[in-house]
């Protein structure tokens, strides 16, 4: 019984550290699922970041404007203009809570 145990939890553990070896660090989501519109600065100047109006990040005013909730729950649900349409598309089934929460802090960095 002991042995199965120890089986058991030497199994959960690898699983766990494989899951957070595959958790990519924030500026890298950031490249690879935010940058096209919101530009590698955050400061939204790309065609498409132009076409959809995005904030600039950078700006300490806009980022008052929304709280590290109201941005993770963005990032996770995604963002619709008032017709319903999608301006953003959420990433909760490509990233992790903790991916999430880490780009949110990666924003805030932005701000001058």
């Amino acid at each position: 019984m002991k042995h199965d145990l120890k089986t058991l939890l030497f199994g959960a553990l690898a699983t766990l550290g494989a899951a957070l070896a595959l958790a990519a660090p924030a500026a890298e989501n950031w490249e690879n699922h935010c940058a096209k519109c919101h530009g590698a600065d955050g400061k939204g100047q790309t065609k498409a970041g132009r076409k959809l109006q995005v904030k600039d990040y950078t700006s300490a005013a806009e980022q008052a404007k929304f709280t590290d909730a109201d941005a993770i729950r963005a990032t996770a649900e995604g963002v619709k203009d008032p017709a319903g349409k999608e301006r953003m598309k959420g990433f909760k089934d490509e990233l992790s809570p903790k991916e999430i929460e880490e780009l949110v802090a990666h924003v805030r960095k932005f701000k001058s």
